[in-house]
């Protein structure tokens, strides 16, 4: 047992949660000493990024990637000893496929050179296909203008961000085929109805704050092995005592300070209780008087993403991935080796903002997105289809529209020894894996303020980030 944990004092904290957020906030608070207790009312760790079964495929539920500017979320990964499964790309490359030209079917490519910003980008965007010349050179301006933004000024959260690219000289063409591409896949939203601070924010820290900031990581493992596997064994060597399938009914505090955890068959009592789930479930677990406007959490809105799986009999993507312009297909992911699949290809493809399509059928889905897939991928058009299903998530992120600033609170709240965290919390980050795992340590910290214990030596530090 090491000095710090012999010096705890019997402190006890619960969080609230299992996903990225609750995982980090239990994992700082142990490793500075303090006993945690990790609730967790589905089976298994990880949250909104998991892993099931599915014959003999190990799917995820959902393609994640990060960005190397993801500086939090790689600070998880080392953490729980998980960066070699999940690593990123020696230099940012992304194939885009466009299947509306008049003249067929056409590549170009989004990669950086070796430059400082903004020119690592500067032959990539000359070289763009899928825009004219004049479209090009109008959008390098607006990345100039966008780099000159406050992400300080909160006037920047009441805009959208579509009316800003048009201001800044950006045609329907530029938004669907460059800012659109990489800003649905972040933000989960369509530039007119993301908050221009958020969008902002993505662009700025992703593509023109360093070199290699977006340079795209992906697990090469299911993601299970990582947030649910990994992440528990760095739990347990920790110390904290994690209990799945215990959903928590009631958090109130206690006349001596502490706070009372309600689970079903047993009551908890801690010193500090960090909430670490969706901002619906926080509302209902929230004690009177512990946010000044708890209202407010339930005006944060949500967006869905849809994920669509297709198992062919050969492989017909040669790339890990690609983006793809001029159809219903937004990203698509090679996961064979991921899977398990030991013959064949899988692919997944990645749709957000898909409130139109969240809760089609699947025969309609399938309809719909094989002919697409074969206009995308040539060789899918003789390959046999050996298995095709669909994923929801109709809640999947927070909806990143103009205003939402103003609704994400803080990690603090007004009731002494009780915190918040999840990505939906006011980290400055849209709903990815970087702003849950800032939230947690966020939490952490305020937490171990509180406690009176020193932060450990090992936890993220803000200061490092990108």
């Amino acid at each position: 047992m090491s000095d710090e944990r012999q010096g705890a004092g019997g402190r006890h904290t619960v969080v609230v949660g299992g996903g990225l957020a609750g995982l980090t906030a239990a994992l700082a608070l142990a490793d500075a000493g303090v006993r945690v207790t990790l609730l967790e009312g589905r089976p298994r760790l990880g949250g909104l990024a998991f892993s099931f079964r599915r014959g003999d495929l190990t799917v995820d539920n959902g393609q994640h990637v990060y960005l190397r500017c993801c500086t939090a979320y790689r600070w998880f990964l080392d953490r729980i000893e998980g960066a070699a499964l999940a690593p990123l790309q020696n230099r940012l490359d992304v194939p885009v496929v466009d299947v509306a030209r008049p003249e067929g079917r056409r590549l170009g490519r989004l990669r950086r050179d070796a430059l400082p910003v903004p020119l690592h980008l500067g032959r990539s965007l000359a070289a763009y296909p899928h825009l004219s010349l004049a479209e090009r050179a109008r959008v390098g301006r607006a990345a100039l203008a966008l780099k000159g933004l406050d992400l300080a000024d909160p006037a920047l959260d009441t805009q959208d961000f579509g009316s800003w690219l048009t201001a800044h000289g950006q045609s329907a063409r530029a938004v669907e085929a460059l800012w659109d591409l990489v800003g649905v896949a972040t933000l989960n939203a369509v530039a007119g109805e993301a908050s221009l601070g958020l969008a902002a924010m993505v662009f700025k820290t992703g593509l023109l704050s360093d070199p290699g900031a977006a340079d795209i990581g992906w697990a090469h493992v299911p993601l299970g092995e990582l947030h649910d596997r990994l992440a528990r064994k760095a739990l347990d060597s920790a110390g904290v005592r994690t209990e799945v399938r215990t959903r928590v009914t009631s958090v109130s505090p206690g006349t001596d300070g502490r706070w009372s955890v309600r689970v079903p068959g047993e009551t908890l009592t801690a010193d500090a209780v960090v909430l670490a789930v969706p901002q619906g479930e926080t509302h209902g677990l929230l004690p009177a008087g512990a946010l000044d406007a708890p209202e407010r959490l339930l005006e944060i809105g949500t967006a869905p993403i849809l994920n669509v799986h297709v198992v062919y009999d050969r492989k017909v993507l040669d790339a890990p991935f690609l983006a793809a312009l001029g159809t219903p297909v937004q990203w698509v992911f090679d996961r064979t080796d991921a899977s398990g699949l030991r013959e064949g290809q899988y692919l997944a493809l990645s749709q957000s903002t898909a409130q139109d399509e969240i809760d089609t059928p699947v025969a309609d889905l399938r309809a719909r997105y094989l002919p697409e897939l074969e206009r995308l991928l040539p060789r899918a058009r003789g390959a046999e289809v050996r298995d095709f299903f669909v994923t929801r998530e109709r809640h999947a992120t927070f909806a990143p529209a103009p205003g939402v600033g103003r609704l994400r609170p803080g990690a603090r709240t007004e009731a002494p020894g009780l915190y918040l965290a999840g990505a939906w919390t006011a980290t400055g980050w849209p709903a990815t894996m970087e702003s849950a795992v800032r939230s947690g340590v966020n939490a952490a910290d305020a937490a171990l303020g509180a406690l009176g214990r020193p932060r450990p030596h090992r936890l993220f530090a803000f200061e490092e980030a990108a």
